[in-house]
């Protein structure tokens, strides 16, 4: 993964054998941060999955683009009066969202990667290029 804003990348294993290693699930934590103002949420161990998943469903070599992990609080509010489409309670602000891009495959084919893990919500925004994976209820929307 990658984040465009910031400059960071980071690629590692984060689990072997059924095992999560902390060191590793650390520095993904730091790495989603809000980094509008730098406030680090442990991410949901699931969410990390489903993108682990379906990043492997893909058959890329290529890493996400992370648009947005955890959102603090004061950072969703901002977005929320840009945007109708921020949601109040998003799943961002404890950590179970990410929102994702790869510029070697389509919106519609993450989401299709992301939505047969059958494990949590996938939201396609077309328009601005970018998939939304959670690990709250499974549901999805857009196009």
């Amino acid at each position: 993964m990658y984040s465009p804003r910031t400059g960071e990348k980071i690629d590692m294993i984060y689990w072997i054998e059924g095992d999560y290693i902390r060191d590793a699930v650390d520095e993904v934590n730091r790495f989603m941060r809000d980094w509008r103002t730098n406030d680090v949420k442990a991410i949901d161990l699931r969410t990390i999955d489903i993108m682990a998943a379906s990043h492997n469903l893909l058959d890329v070599t290529e890493p996400y683009m992370l648009l947005s992990g955890y959102r603090s609080p004061k950072t969703n509010a901002m977005l929320r009066s840009r945007s109708g489409g921020v949601a109040k309670n998003s799943l961002h602000l404890k950590g179970q969202a990410a929102d994702l891009r790869l510029s070697s495959r389509s919106v519609s084919q993450m989401a299709r990667a992301a939505a047969s893990c059958r494990a949590g919500g996938v939201g396609q925004y077309s328009g601005s290029n970018f998939v939304h994976m959670d690990c709250g209820p499974i549901r999805s929307w857009g196009r």
